[in-house]
């Protein structure tokens, strides 16, 4: 797993590198707002550790421009800030939790294994290749046989969790959470409408899409 810490206090951001190293994580610290933005943009990581009190630009200001430019690395927000607004704040702008300091390091590690857990964390890969289809998931391109197929943003994203699944099935939650966020939802009718038309675009190219619908269950690709 590959974190990025963002924490303007020296001695913590030092123990936190330390400390999750030696746990076997890859780890990038800043203990500037508007660098950690520049990395989090430009870099994939499965998780970024998160102050909310830094300088240049601040943890709140970070964390909504990530998800506003569709960046979808979990975010746990380590704050001196206590109040039930602050936390549910942070929830609302796309935390996935919200730790407050002073806080055990053996707590921090319990809360991301549960999210790694939950499956909530997906390693990087930016080449996902699924029979003749490759999906690249930092160009942001689908294409069959070397042919680019034009996806909406949102066929992206359905198209990239069902095929970051690798053959197993994706429930109509998981895909609607991926493609919305945790606090709207997307329509089992709207998914196949959306299917409905990658489907099209690709038999435009002579391919057929070989996402299948397990009915009561979800999607999956299914192996050529």
């Amino acid at each position: 797993m590959k974190i990025l810490v963002v924490e303007d206090s020296q001695h913590l951001r030092r123990s936190l590198v330390v400390g999750l190293s030696n746990l076997g994580f890859t780890v990038e610290a800043t203990g500037d707002g508007s660098e950690g933005l520049n990395l989090a943009l430009y870099n994939q990581f499965d998780l970024i550790i998160l102050d909310l009190m830094l300088p240049n630009i601040d943890g709140m200001t970070l964390l909504k421009t990530i998800r506003q430019e569709n960046i979808h690395s979990k975010v746990i927000i380590l704050s001196a800030r206590v109040t039930v607004d602050d936390r549910v704040n942070g929830l609302l702008a796309g935390a996935d939790d919200y730790l407050v300091k002073p806080f055990s390091f053996d707590e921090l590690h319990a809360r991301i294994m549960s999210i790694q857990k939950r499956g909530e964390i997906s390693h990087f890969n930016n080449v996902i290749k699924q029979n003749d289809f490759v999906l690249d998931t930092q160009q942001k391109s689908f294409a069959y046989q070397d042919n680019l197929i034009d996806l909406t943003k949102n066929e992206f994203k359905i198209i990239e969790v069902i095929f970051s699944a690798k053959g197993n099935v994706v429930s109509t939650s998981k895909i609607s959470e991926s493609v919305v966020g945790h606090f709207d939802e997307l329509s089992k009718n709207s998914i196949e409408a959306h299917l409905s038309s990658v489907r099209r675009k690709t038999k435009q190219v002579g391919g057929i899409l070989p996402i299948k619908n397990r009915r009561g269950f979800g999607y999956l690709v299914e192996q050529s």
